[in-house]
């Protein structure tokens, strides 16, 4: 018993758990009992009630003439416990009053081993019984109807994390798995389908073909958000639990196994390797968004259920919670699943992942390989111009003669650059009022534009071949303004809020879209507040400029359509700088909101697309305690967020302050948001039951006041 403790069962089951800071095993020693003396003994395990459903009977096995191992082993059948009344009826009464009493003491479902010794009952032990999610919900609910224990006790009893059980599909555990690798687990559920290797072909196969696809990618990008929607789930062999893959599949609520570095993927053959098997396109696989799992073949799935003491286990969750529950949803559909799961509002909407339906991306594309060119000519003239203004007599004709010729040259790129803004604007003002729509009567946040442009475009030769047959230009012409676009670190490079300095008329015509939307929906008395979010601002500077050219848009707007908005304008916290001038920045923004993935990625040095391949073993040597992508980091990065809150009240008491970043739904990141005294947390849609309950469970264990906004 003692050496069990370093046995590799134990051990995993500790690194599962989180079990750490012990010695070992506990071991009593006492009299033994025998339940192998004939037909007037037996051996058996009971549950005071189902730990499977839940259900408030009395559940176990037992064996005639037998000793404990003989039930663990499974070398006989056990029967029911029901039986045992009909074997030995005043041992089993003499049964039923003991289990009653200590469910009645310990005032939780107990697990209880017994042995009967010629007609004798012993009690062994009694412990805590484990029990599926789905029975700890309907357990607590049925437990506080009982009066056995009050409403806090039942919060505080139910793993928020474990929720996911209910929310996602899951394997048949009753079904044969053949594992051939295991990544990490992205996103929970259970998926089975064909293997596709690009977005096309996922679209073909899934809408054309109506076939199960699983995609599978080194890493994904925007480029392949059509893909990823029409999959049963996702597979990449890099990137972490934070990567493009795994934010997107949880906002989806797909599937997803990222950062399996053992497979080896061919997109040139459509093939991956993995173990000495090759699995090619159109071969069926399945992956466990929740183990990281991935196997060969169909498994059977699970589909969730969702009983009504889910929804009263939330009700009384929200009764006792501080922190408001928004969501990440960047679609209509996602919004309203996320609505119908509890959420308030929505904290972060993505505006990039609204650019790849209805073949917007050739717009953006078009946007994108002009805007350079619009910028560097206009830059050029604005040279000559003020050249022209100083020219002596004998120079002026020169320049003004280049300078007609450079606005000449301006023509076709403007053009190219306007249409397509021109063409995006009723497309995003559509997303915008559908998503309003949604989310009636409470704040949607929308972030403008973040990531760098080359994500937008199209890296494949063949795809690079369709981008210049649309636009007219030689494929080398594509390839070298897709070359100009690439930057060697494009996560600090040219995005967010430095993409609406440099090329204003993007986060124009996104300011012009979001107040347009709201300015119709109210028409048709929907309730709308917009929160428009500056992305990666570092200088109060940028923000100024920026914050300006929105307000002046919403004026012009609103005049126009005779119709005043409520609409705020806030920032995301997600460079250690604006953390620390935070009240510099506060003195303009109206809100904060955290994006805790970059602000992780800026603090750790640590590129969230790679930690997979040294994070683990950080983990396991004890250099981490946790993966900081998916806790936050309380000492360094947590650290940054305080300074962020504490400066950012200091010139705007009423500062709206939330988080937005993936760490949103995660229990111990929620506890530490609201001790920090945030007003909400804000992540994808199928993890904001787990944050309604975690929340509740940060209220019990520690009430603070806080600003009220």
């Amino acid at each position: 018993m003692f050496a069990s403790w370093n046995n590799p069962r134990a051990v995993k089951y500790r690194q599962l758990y989180e079990i750490k800071g012990l010695l070992g095993t506990a071991v009593n020693i006492q009299a033994m009992v025998f339940g192998n003396m004939g037909n007037h003994s037996a051996t058996g395990v009971c549950f005071t009630r189902n730990p499977s459903t839940g259900e408030n009977k009395f559940y176990g096995e037992f064996l005639i003439n037998a000793q404990g191992e003989d039930v663990v082993a499974g070398i006989r059948t056990p029967e029911p416990i029901a039986h045992l009344e009909k074997e030995m009826p005043e041992v089993y009464k003499q049964l039923v009053t003991y289990k009653n009493t200590l469910e009645n003491h310990f005032k939780d479902v107990q697990d209880i081993e017994f042995t009967i010794q010629e007609n004798r009952l012993f009690m062994l032990q009694t412990r805590t019984g484990k029990r599926t999610t789905q029975a700890a919900v309907r357990i607590a609910v049925d437990m506080v109807k009982e009066g056995l224990i009050d409403k806090k006790t039942a919060i505080a009893r139910i793993n928020p994390s474990e929720l996911d059980q209910l929310l996602h599909p899951t394997f048949d555990p009753k079904a044969k798995k053949q594992v051939i690798a295991t990544g990490l687990p992205a996103s929970p559920g259970a998926a089975t389908g064909r293997v596709v290797f690009n977005a096309e072909d996922a679209e073909k196969w899934a809408l054309d073909k109506k076939e199960k696809v699983i995609l599978v990618r080194k890493e994904t990008s925007p480029e392949d958000i059509g893909g990823m929607h029409v999959s049963r789930g996702i597979l990449t062999t890099r990137g972490g639990m934070t990567s493009h893959a795994a934010v997107v599949a949880r906002g989806m609520g797909k599937c997803c196994v990222a950062g399996c570095g053992s497979l080896q993927v061919d997109y040139k053959s459509q093939t991956f390797k993995v173990d000495g098997k090759v699995i090619k396109k159109g071969d069926y696989i399945s992956i466990d968004g929740s183990t990281g799992e991935v196997m060969l073949g169909m498994v059977p799935t699970i589909e969730p259920r969702l009983s009504g003491d889910f929804a009263t286990l939330m009700q009384w969750a929200d009764e006792v919670r501080k922190l408001k529950i928004r969501t990440n949803a960047d679609t209509p559909m996602d919004a309203k699943k996320a609505r119908e799961l509890g959420a308030e509002g929505i904290g972060l909407c993505r505006t990039e992942h609204m650019f790849f339906g209805e073949n917007r991306i050739d717009s953006v594309r078009q946007m994108i390989l002009s805007a350079p060119d619009v910028k560097n000519l206009k830059i050029k003239i604005a040279a000559l111009e003020k050249e022209l203004a100083k020219a002596t007599h004998n120079k002026t004709d020169a320049v003004k003669k280049e300078l007609i010729q450079v606005k000449k040259e301006l023509k076709e790129p403007l053009n190219l650059y306007t249409s397509a803004l021109k063409k995006l604007l009723p497309m995003q003002r559509r997303d915008f009022e559908q998503i309003f729509t949604a989310m009636d009567g409470l704040p949607v946040t929308i972030r403008f534009l973040d990531p760098p442009l080359h994500e937008f475009l199209p890296q494949e030769e063949y795809n690079q071949k369709e981008m210049a047959k649309q636009m007219k230009i030689s494929l080398k012409e594509v390839q070298e303004k897709v070359a100009a676009l690439h930057e060697l670190n494009p996560m600090l490079g040219h995005r967010g809020c430095r993409l609406g300095v440099t090329y204003p008329e993007i986060y124009d015509m996104q300011a012009q879209a979001i107040i347009e939307a709201a300015c119709n929906v109210k028409k048709k008395g929907i309730a709308v507040y917009p929160e428009i979010m500056l992305p990666i601002i570092s200088t109060e500077q940028e923000f100024n400029l920026l914050k300006d050219n929105v307000h002046n848009i919403a004026k012009d707007v609103m005049q126009k359509k005779g119709i005043q908005i409520e609409y705020m304008v806030g920032t995301m916290i997600e460079l250690p700088r604006a953390a620390l001038i935070a009240d510099k920045i506060a003195k303009h923004a109206e809100f904060f909101s955290f994006g805790t993935n970059d602000l992780t990625q800026m603090t750790f040095g640590f590129s969230r697309d790679d930690v997979g391949s040294f994070v683990p073993e950080y983990l396991e040597k004890g250099i981490l305690e946790k993966d900081p992508f998916q806790v936050i980091d309380q000492e360094g990065t947590g650290q940054l967020v305080e300074i962020g809150i504490k400066k950012g009240r200091s010139t705007r008491p009423q500062l709206k302050v939330g988080i937005c970043g993936e760490h949103g739904g995660n229990p111990q990141t929620i506890l530490f948001c609201h001790n920090v005294g945030m007003n909400y947390v804000s992540c994808s849609p199928f993890r904001v039951p787990i944050a309604r309950l975690a929340a509740a469970q940060a209220s019990l264990q520690q009430p603070i006041s806080r600003a009220t906004v």
